[in-house]
């Protein structure tokens, strides 16, 4: 898919985010603990949750579309114990499903064509349970084992292995108490669906969660889905570098302070304005924005530098280096998780951003740098946004390929900023 965006458009106009996808690919699995039905409000259809349905699908659940953005999942039975290259191919948190798999079934056997040490935490855990785990080449077995009390620790704080053992946890185990959770939103979700399943949940959101199995068969659930927050932070970013005056709905305060906090930083103004229909969620109003400047409080050159959750997300990296090129002095970027994701920043160059890489965790960006319109082709999802980003406060046309890589976890993501005048459309390739 190549789109064609129309650079220097001033974006107007009310913002409504979609559910979080996250959110919904560990709902999705959660959801086949039980022969209850689950419902999934505020459901985004993106390409991650359509290949999540589709795996659940051949694994023997029932989806009926309720309503608009509604869908109600029901599993009787888990149709097979295995996991074959056709259902973990297109999506990583495939590995989800192992959960449900062996609680339901005590077996499972997952053929996974990536690389496996990207599972090493997982793994651990899996072990550190008690569970029976063979790994012969790209094959992996487990067999279930319960427990009475478990401590683990994770050896990372990731989102898919705290999923997994969180699951498994209510299904398999009497107390389980988890040291280095991971704690982004979409894992409160999946541990308040657990509670609706019957588990007991100490610690909600926290690095430190303790759960207390369900014993008996777990129940229905209702789910209502948080809206994304990683998508309200990119809109309030490509409205601040574009001069728009865009208010974004459905705001949970909570799980955007470290965002707005960093985002001051770089110069954007913002109020929260409250209203009564909406409950613990507000409208966030991004004003009209003529000169971004960064701010050196301490004297020093600002760094923003990624963390695990509360800490600034990774997957805003890219889109807060384009914004840091649209602010008057200079930043320096530290992305600290993950090995190359800076490296996108040779195409923001290509467009004339002024961006010293240093290694391939950190980078100097010098702003003001006006962009003008380029052929760039988006590597993934993140970077695909802040490609899109950077093209619309871009002067003159530019072209992105492989853009449907955005609508991996954003719902309709161009459609929306189309509504707020950006000029977005496709082109025949």
């Amino acid at each position: 898919m190549r789109i064609a965006v129309q650079g220097r458009v001033s974006l107007r106009g009310d913002y409504h985010p979609s559910g979080n996808s996250n959110a919904a690919i560990g709902a999705i699995a959660a959801a086949m603990l039980t022969e209850a039905p689950t419902s999934l409000k505020r459901f985004p259809r993106t390409r991650s949750t359509e290949a999540m349905l589709n795996v659940a699908q051949q694994l023997g659940t029932t989806i009926v579309e309720d309503k608009a953005n509604t869908i109600q999942l029901l599993t009787p039975h888990i149709q097979t114990r295995i996991l074959d290259p056709t259902m973990t191919r297109d999506i990583a948190a495939s590995i989800l499903f192992l959960a449900p798999m062996i609680i339901r079934r005590q077996h499972a056997r997952i053929d996974w064509l990536r690389p496996i040490n990207r599972l090493h935490t997982h793994l651990t855990a899996l072990h550190e349970l008690g569970q029976t785990v063979d790994v012969e080449g790209h094959h992996i077995t487990v067999t279930a084992e319960r427990w009475d009390t478990a401590e683990l620790v994770l050896t990372w704080p990731s989102v898919t292995a705290t999923a997994l053992v969180c699951m498994l946890a209510a299904g398999l185990g009497r107390k389980t108490t988890i040291y280095n959770a991971a704690s982004e939103p979409h894992l409160r979700l999946l541990q308040h669906q657990l509670v609706q399943l019957g588990a007991q949940v100490e610690g909600i959101g926290s690095n430190l969660v303790t759960i207390f199995g369900w014993g008996d068969k777990p129940g229905p659930a209702d789910v209502e889905l948080p809206t994304d927050h990683i998508e309200i932070a990119s809109i309030a970013a490509i409205s601040a570098m574009n001069e728009g005056q865009v208010d974004i709905h459905d705001v949970y305060l909570p799980d955007m302070r470290m965002i707005l906090k960093v985002y001051e930083r770089l110069g954007m103004d913002y109020y929260l304005e409250n209203t009564p229909e909406n409950g613990d969620h507000q409208i966030l109003h991004i004003p009209e924005q003529r000169h971004l400047k960064i701010s050196r409080a301490s004297g020093d050159t600002p760094t923003i530098d990624t963390a695990p959750w509360p800490g600034f997300p990774s997957d805003l990296m890219a889109i807060t280096t384009v914004l840091a090129t649209q602010a008057r002095g200079t930043t320096l970027i530290h992305e600290k998780l993950f090995d190359n994701r800076l490296l996108f920043t040779d195409k923001i160059k290509a467009m004339g951003g002024n961006i010293l890489l240093c290694d391939p965790h950190r980078a100097v960006v010098f702003g003001h740098s006006p962009l003008r319109g380029e052929y760039i082709d988006s590597p993934d999802v993140r970077v695909g946004l802040a490609l899109l980003a950077a093209a619309l406060c871009a002067e003159g046309e530019t072209i992105i390929d492989n853009a449907q890589l955005i609508d991996w976890a954003f719902h309709d993501i161009t459609t929306k900023l189309s509504t707020l005048g950006a000029k977005i459309e496709g082109v025949s390739l």
